[in-house]
């Protein structure tokens, strides 16, 4: 027997080690469906702080956030047969899955706690300018909370994750004009509880 057809029968997952950390997501993900807990490892290494920092600033709370990125990347393990790298990219598509899930759970628990400040002031600041801006984080993160659920996301998306409108538009399942009027009425709801004087778009 030559040592091609020993080699013809062994495993090639086996033969050439799966470089993980090097792995496209398309292929974590097909790996993931195959039943390869590693590459699942993988993916919520790569994507769990981002899911959770996306989480943070839709969801009640801390707790809930992380509660909802478990859920998520359960969710994630378990569907990943059906991930189409033709119709998404794998973070709009987990994107989509914290956001849903956030939406449900601020629709089912009224906050009772601020979300974490803004932290806005430099600490080289004079105290007074400190206190403002630690006061300005308050309002606005109160301002934040009261929010219907999908303007918060529609903010948390493109403000503070720096997406596209196209790509926001992916993950919260709605067209990009839809997106664009989101904004504009959280713009309009913040500027009325902030003043007037704050432009959202820049800050």
């Amino acid at each position: 027997m030559s040592a091609a057809d020993v080699t013809k029968d062994v495993n090639p997952s086996v033969r050439r080690p799966r470089a993980y950390a090097e792995a496209a997501d398309e292929a974590l993900v097909s790996w993931s469906a195959d039943g390869d807990g590693r590459a699942f490892d993988e993916i919520v290494r790569r994507h769990g702080p981002f899911a959770l920092r996306l989480a943070a600033r839709i969801a009640p709370d801390r707790l809930a956030a992380e509660d909802i990125v478990q859920e998520a990347m359960v969710r994630a393990w378990r569907q990943s047969g059906r991930f189409d790298p033709k119709r998404a990219r794998f973070r709009t598509w987990l994107y989509r899955i914290v956001v849903n899930l956030c939406i449900d759970r601020r629709r089912r628990v009224e906050p009772d706690a601020l979300p974490d400040a803004f932290d806005a002031a430099d600490p080289g600041a004079a105290a007074d300018e400190i206190l403002a801006a630690e006061e300005r984080g308050v309002a606005l993160a109160a301002a934040l909370r009261v929010l219907p659920a999908r303007q918060r996301a529609a903010m948390t998306l493109v403000y503070d994750e720096g997406l596209s409108g196209a790509e926001a538009a992916r993950v919260l399942g709605l067209s990009a004009k839809a997106v664009e009027r989101l904004l504009a009425r959280a713009r309009a709801a913040l500027r009325e509880q902030m003043g007037a004087d704050h432009d959202w778009k820049e800050g």
